[in-house]
């Protein structure tokens, strides 16, 4: 048995695999807790705060698939999804999703330890903080100080303005901003019903964050209403 301070949330409705997966864990040393119902994963996610969560695809309520979306917009961790077979969806559906890797059932408990400990090792210490004046989300970080972004540790190419559209955006992200608003966050631009200066700002935001292969979030436009930045 090994010493271990992570923790995992089971998310199974087969009530023998999530017992027997969960007793082979905390033999290994890990604090593990089950969920059964789709229904409940996300508040589950939010109270028990795992370094990992194993999520089980075909699941009563909610399905994984949505958890695992609807996660990203809150939960950092490791997400490791245990699928009922390979063609249940596509691998580049399943990252595009959020999920950090996946297995097919049923799993042998030595090939499904390995595949945690692989994921805790790519994981941030428990500790780690964001240094002062960055903020993230998405997978996008901001560094403020320096007015850069960031997608996956890669520095997305902005112009200042584009940058500062992402700030306010990102600030409000899944809140509609108005385009007026967005003039008067960016310098040197007067608010003005005729004035596109901001759908080329916004237009160039998009094109930079299509260059740079970001995925997992999206600048919509709200008609008559604004923009928003939403989960691709």
């Amino acid at each position: 048995m090994i010493e271990s301070e992570n923790k995992i949330l089971i998310i199974e409705d087969d009530s023998e695999i999530a017992r027997l997966t969960k007793m082979y864990l905390e033999t290994e040393g890990y604090e593990t807790k089950v969920i059964d119902g789709g229904d409940v994963a996300l508040d589950g996610i939010k109270e028990f705060s795992p370094d990992v969560v194993l999520l089980d695809l075909m699941l009563p309520g909610l399905d994984g698939a949505e958890i695992c979306r609807r996660a990203r917009e809150f939960y950092t961790g490791m997400i490791l999804v245990l699928t009922a077979s390979a063609d249940e969806m596509s691998e580049v559906t399943l990252f595009k999703l959020g999920a950090d890797d996946y297995v097919t059932k049923p799993v042998r408990g030595h090939i499904l330890l390995a595949r945690i400990e692989a994921l805790l090792r790519r994981a941030r210490p428990k500790n780690f903080k964001l240094p002062e004046g960055v903020v993230e989300k998405f997978g996008i970080s901001l560094h403020n100080s320096s007015q850069r972004a960031f997608f996956e540790n890669k520095q997305l190419d902005l112009t200042i303005s584009e940058y500062e559209v992402l700030q306010l955006l990102f600030e409000h992200s899944g809140e509609v901003v108005s385009r007026e608003e967005c003039c008067k966050h960016i310098r040197g631009i007067d608010y003005n019903v005729n004035d596109r200066s901001i759908d080329m700002r916004i237009s160039g935001l998009r094109r930079k964050l299509a260059n740079h292969n970001v995925n997992t979030a999206v600048v919509r436009t709200i008609r008559n209403k604004g923009y928003m930045l939403s989960d691709a």
